[in-house]
């Protein structure tokens, strides 16, 4: 690869750092072909995009970056393989999944939303992180709880008030 081959590698996988906040870095050494080939269809279905990088082309990207990648550039040895998606918990649901049939792949580190994890032993505290879209539903259903709880009160305490009340003029009459 020469030197302008590189620099334009190295632009490339800035700007995809720069452009994304969930990012993951993982370790697909030791699998054949045709399991790197289902690993690639699972990201795909999943939203994940997979890329085998160079890690001193990566470590520079990392440095150019506007980002903060701290401890993650430290892992960058051996085999890396960069997995992007717009949902926090995709790519560790991947590799979760597809651990279940293979030792790889591994996890090495992610940077999600500015914060960093380091390490394999955080792949299950990953696969728990909601999307912004499941936290949206959250914070909806647990607005709209009260509201159905005060209309609920004050349709069963309408009949209730309604009953005192004819019961009430009925005593008087």
């Amino acid at each position: 690869m020469t030197r302008e081959e590189k620099s334009q590698v190295i632009e490339s996988l800035t700007a995809q750092l720069s452009e994304n906040t969930i990012i993951y870095l993982a370790d697909i050494s030791g699998l054949d072909a045709g399991a790197t080939t289902k690993l690639r269809r699972a990201c795909f279905k999943a939203g994940v995009s997979l890329n085998v990088v160079k890690n001193t082309l990566l470590s520079k990207a990392m440095e150019s970056s506007d980002k903060d990648f701290g401890e993650l550039s430290e892992v960058l040895k051996g085999n890396t393989s960069l997995m992007v998606s717009e949902t926090g918990n995709a790519p560790a649901k991947v590799i979760k999944e597809f651990r279940k049939k293979s030792e790889k792949p591994l996890l090495k580190g992610a940077f999600i939303e500015e914060a960093i994890y380091v390490g394999d032993e955080k792949l299950d505290k990953l696969v728990e992180i909601k999307s912004k879209e499941e936290v949206i539903g959250d914070i909806i259903s647990a607005l709209q709880s009260p509201a159905k709880n005060v209309i609920s009160a004050l349709k069963s305490g309408g009949t209730t008030i309604a009953g005192i009340v004819k019961t009430l003029s009925e005593k008087e009459g």
